[in-house]
C-alpha cells in the first residue's frame, strides 16, 4: 500500500496522523480512498478534477509531472507540498 505523508495543515483532516497507508495503483485513487477515509481531503487538494495549483506532488522524491494520472505501488511513498509564498 502506498504511504501518503500528510502536511501539518492538513493532519486535522486525518486526526492528527502525519502519515497513512491508502489503497490505490495510481494517484487518484488514492486521493478517492483518502476522501473516503478522511472526508475532506480531496477538496484540499484538488479542484476540478486536477491537484490544486500550488500544490506540488512528490512520489518517491520525484515531483511527478503526470497528475493524478501517476501509478503508484506498493511502498510508494506520496508527499503533498502546499507552495510557500511570501517576499
Amino acid at each position: 500500500m502506498p504511504t501518503v505523508s500528510i502536511p501539518s495543515l492538513m493532519q486535522k483532516l486525518t486526526n492528527g496522523a502525519d502519515k497513512v497507508n491508502v489503497e490505490g495503483t495510481t494517484l487518484r485513487e488514492v486521493v478517492d480512498n483518502l476522501d473516503k477515509s478522511y472526508p475532506g481531503f480531496k477538496d484540499r487538494l484538488c479542484d476540478e478534477g486536477r491537484i490544486r495549483r500550488g500544490i506540488s506532488v512528490y512520489i518517491d522524491g520525484l515531483i511527478s509531472r503526470e497528475g493524478l494520472r501517476q501509478p503508484v505501488s506498493e511502498g510508494t511513498e506520496i508527499h503533498f507540498l502546499p507552495a510557500i509564498s511570501g517576499g
